[in-house]
């Protein structure tokens, strides 16, 4: 197997700890990542557009939101490396996106597009098995928060996101995380404080 490019060994090293392919399926499924950068507060995907394409973050943070329409503004998801990103629901069903994807920080990823990578999963089970557990712990992950925001209190919610991901304070601008928490950016703060972190 050629030297890989750093973006495509760190992507293969995710694959192979998911659900690792074939050789053939990885030359494929390699093949199709193309390298894309943007800068900070970029919009990626736009509400009521179609997703295009699956990303897998290099460097730099994102995340996924929403606006009602009072427009209020709720963040639903962060993607980090070594991650993939993007609407994944408008993706994987080909139906315009309810959410949109943006850039925090500069960024740079790799990206495949849905063009590209159907196919793959259409005639490669490997590839489907990989995409299928993906999407799955995405799923979990959802469940999971859904659970932390009906049941758990603020502190709580505050408490357990530091449990899960304790370097998201210093990636993650503290009014995105407050929102992401449902929680108001006084308390946020105030727990921050509170807490010795």
């Amino acid at each position: 197997m050629p030297d890989l490019s750093p973006g495509l060994a760190t992507l293969k090293t995710v694959i192979d700890a998911t659900s690792p392919l074939t050789n053939d399926s990885w030359e494929a499924f390699s093949g199709i990542w193309r390298p894309f950068s943007a800068k900070r507060k970029e919009i990626l995907t736009v509400a009521n557009e179609r997703e295009r394409y699956l990303y897998f973050v290099l460097e730099g943070v994102q995340r996924v939101y929403y606006f009602d329409d009072q427009s209020r503004e709720a963040t639903l998801v962060f993607t980090y490396a070594p991650s993939f990103g993007g609407v994944l629901d408008a993706l994987m069903l080909a139906s315009s996106s309810r959410y949109y994807y943006e850039t925090l920080t500069p960024s740079v990823f790799l990206r495949a597009s849905i063009t590209d990578l159907q196919p793959l999963i259409d005639t490669r089970p490997d590839v489907a098995t990989l995409i299928r557990l993906g999407v799955t712990s995405a799923l979990s992950g959802v469940l999971e928060r859904l659970v932390e925001l009906q049941t758990f209190s603020a502190e709580d919610r505050f408490k357990q996101l530091l449990r899960r991901s304790p370097h998201i304070l210093q990636l993650v601008p503290h009014k995105y995380l407050a929102n992401y928490l449902g929680i108001d950016a006084t308390n946020f703060s105030k727990f921050i404080n509170r807490m010795k972190i």
